[in-house]
């Protein structure tokens, strides 16, 4: 079972993986582009297909977030410290694969992600203080 919300988990971060690559890789629109262009859909098929697939995400998430919250704290714990590593990993495989220039472009914006996941963080705590406050 351990295994199976393991690779669960893995398999609900890995759309967040694939946006955060390094700024110089190409961005989800020009991504978009190709598989619009292939398509052949007009904007407004263009912005229905965004909506039905950000959709789709939040869908999985919550899905996921559901079996998860019925884990034991120790589970939980030891699946975040299993995912920490092998994103620490990843990050180390891909930065490996990277010139001097690129490992810096790669370092600044692994910066810029975890300021934006602090602010995140942040803004979810005092949203949540701030709603059992009006409750």
């Amino acid at each position: 079972m351990r295994k199976t919300l393991t690779a669960l988990l893995l398999a609900a971060t890995l759309p967040t993986l694939a946006f955060a690559m390094p700024e110089a890789g190409p961005r989800h629109h020009e991504r978009d582009h190709g598989m619009f262009k292939e398509l052949n859909l007009s904007q407004e098929q263009r912005q229905e297909f965004r909506k039905l697939m950000g959709e789709q995400m939040k869908t999985h998430r919550d899905i996921t977030k559901r079996y998860l919250d019925k884990l034991p704290e120790a589970e939980k714990q030891a699946m975040k410290k299993e995912l920490d590593k092998a994103r620490a990993d990843q990050h180390k495989a891909l930065r490996d694969l990277l010139n001097p220039e690129q490992q810096k472009a790669f370092d600044e914006h692994q910066k810029k992600m975890q300021a934006r996941r602090a602010e995140m963080a942040e803004f979810k705590a005092w949203k949540a203080e701030k709603d059992s406050k009006t409750n």
